[in-house]
């Protein structure tokens, strides 16, 4: 054991590049130096390719520096990192769960691998059990347990040894509100018991719950403070502004993003909050700052308009009809099973040409499911489903030719370069070789893609991955747009980017449909339904969503109050009815 006077980790001037197939290099860390003390929680946040995951790898002593000195627990990485992954452990964002093992065999694998005792196992078991709740789902398959449930797993492997550190890169990302929480809870339960945590993540909301954070951007440190310290640097600058009677909230969020003087904009609970330059004042409320107001702030101070998200909606294509306000999408009693399991059952709802309409649920609800009958991937069981006035049952293929799909995980061809991808998708929708010219240009002009045409997409940062995964899908300019979770794991500027791309389709008559565990995000859509267990729970406006949510005293209701008050409310009364049958 170290002295508790020595830092937990503790980096000097430390480098990192790596050099890609094209031949050209990256330089992933440049000149890092800083140090925490054990205990707590700590977190690095940054845009996509910030550098936060190399910073964690090096930590975890994965990877060598090219400079610098890299210390952990007293331990100097370059001499002796196998000692460094004895005392720690580390859940990357891809944990590798074996789907075809149970809960149980899961952990019993990482335990043989760190060389745990029986009589430890036991002690270790129960706690983590426990703790995440996965008690009662020790001899389910890991491939059937829900994502959030997947990630208490991960975890709980992490730790059926005791480690002195733990770190985590980006442990919430493709999970929804409620697992989330409880994973948070865990997390707090660790530090608790005296663990020191250093967590990454590309979500402001996440660091502002921590001891202090360092921000990277471009491999640079830009902070390294408390979070309330970096919310200072958004004091006097945050606003939040009501759209006039007729504007939808996402146009005035376009249109205060297109102000000059403003620098971040973003829908929050039916009103529009904003950040503006230095010294300048808008039409709108003044707002207590917070700490993705000054992370805004900072980056933009590091670099720039280029950093701190997009200033203009990108160019509008010829509107796809004219026809606002025509049913393009009706489902009723729409059921999927799978054997005895029910993954949709009696899901109803329509969508209107040129809307985004949002499905909302927690892990498991069968959001996925209903997706791929829709794009005609997956028969339904039983019910309608009409695609651009096409009944999907009978003509599947008929329906595909009107829709664009991103998945939910990147699904192009990694070992294809950029444009070899487009190329690619422009062929299996039938455009001819002029067609095919032209929207690949258009494609790398829209997407901000040609820097990176002869990079193999499987290389590229993640949200340049969304980016072309996107522009793929609207090669054949499709009616309808489904998009499975396309945000998660994006940072705040490349969520705010996707989303005035959005916009500017829906406005020229796509009509989109949306999966997201970012709540906040609901907030953009026309309507939104709640699914829990295969059910509709809810559907409505955002505003009808936040109206179920709990009266708060001083307080506004937000998508996510709402979100966990409709599912777990309907929880409580499936158990409730449930009891007496059970107890009988």
């Amino acid at each position: 054991m170290t002295p508790a006077s020595t830092p937990a980790l503790q980096l000097d001037r430390v480098r990192k590049s790596f050099r890609r197939e094209t031949g050209e290099s990256v330089l992933a860390l440049d000149d890092i130096s800083f140090s925490l003390r054990r205990g707590g929680l700590a977190a690095v946040v940054g845009p996509d390719g910030a550098g936060k995951t190399t910073l964690i790898r090096l930590l975890a002593g994965l990877v060598r520096t090219d400079g610098g000195i890299v210390d952990v627990l007293g331990i100097d990485a370059a001499v002796d990192p196998q000692a460094i992954q004895s005392r720690i452990s580390y859940m990357p964002q891809q944990f590798g769960l074996y789907e075809d093992l149970t809960v149980r065999e899961n952990l019993d694998l990482y335990a043989d691998m760190h060389g745990i005792t029986v009589d430890e196992r036991r002690r270790q078991y129960a706690r983590l059990m426990s703790m995440t709740g996965l008690d009662p789902f020790q001899r389910r398959l890991a491939g059937q347990l829900s994502g959030g449930m997947k990630q208490k797993l991960g975890l709980a492997c992490t730790l059926v040894r005791s480690p002195e550190l733990l770190l985590l890169d980006e442990p919430t990302v493709g999970v929804d509100p409620l697992s989330r929480r409880e994973l948070w809870e865990i997390i707090r339960q660790l530090i608790k018991e005296g663990l020191t945590v250093l967590l990454s993540s590309s979500d402001p909301d996440e660091a502002e719950t921590c001891d202090s954070v360092l921000v990277l951007s471009g491999g640079k440190k830009l902070m390294l403070a408390s979070p309330a310290e970096i919310s200072r640097l958004a004091l006097g600058r945050t606003f939040v502004a009501t759209p006039p009677d007729g504007m939808r909230l996402r146009d005035l969020e376009a249109r205060l993003l297109a102000d000059p003087r403003v620098i971040d904009a973003v829908p929050e609970s039916g009103q529009v909050r904003l950040v503006t330059r230095e010294g300048c004042v808008v039409a709108g409320r003044p707002a207590p700052e917070r700490f993705e107001d000054g992370f805004v702030v900072l980056l933009h101070r590091a670099g720039g308009d280029s950093e701190a998200g997009p200033r203009t909606l990108t160019q509008q294509e010829p509107p796809i009809r004219d026809s606002a306000g025509e049913t393009v999408i009706e489902v009723h009693d729409l059921v999927r099973r799978f054997g005895k399991f029910v993954a949709v059952n009696g899901a109803s709802f329509v969508v209107k040409r040129g809307e985004i309409f949002g499905l909302l649920g927690p892990n498991g609800a069968g959001k996925t499911t209903t997706f791929r009958m829709l794009c005609g991937l997956l028969p339904a069981s039983a019910g309608t489903l009409k695609i651009a006035g096409v009944d999907v049952r009978r003509a599947r293929a008929s329906a595909r030719q009107h829709l664009g799909y991103v998945a939910q995980k990147f699904s192009l061809y990694g070992q294809l370069t950029v444009g070899e991808n487009l190329a690619f998708f422009a062929r299996a929708y039938g455009l001819d070789a002029n067609q095919t010219r032209a929207r690949i240009a258009w494609a790398l002009q829209q997407f901000q893609l040609e820097p990176y045409l002869r990079l193999p997409s499987a290389q590229l940062p993640g949200g340049f991955k969304q980016r072309l995964a996107m522009a793929a899908a609207l090669m054949h300019r499709p009616e309808i747009l489904f998009l499975d979770e396309p945000t998660s794991g994006a940072d705040p500027f490349a969520r705010r980017a996707f989303w005035q791309r959005i916009t500017t389709l829906a406005n020229g008559g796509v009509t989109v449909i949306v999966t997201t565990h970012f709540m906040a995000e609901a907030e953009y859509c026309d309507r939104a339904l709640i699914l829990d267990d295969g059910k509709v729970l809810a559907q409505g406006t955002p505003a009808q969503l936040r109206a179920l949510a709990p009266v708060q005293p001083g307080r506004t209701a937000t998508m996510e109050d709402a979100f966990i008050a409709i599912v777990e409310g309907s929880r409580s009364d499936s158990a409730r009815k449930s009891a007496p049958s059970a107890a009988a």
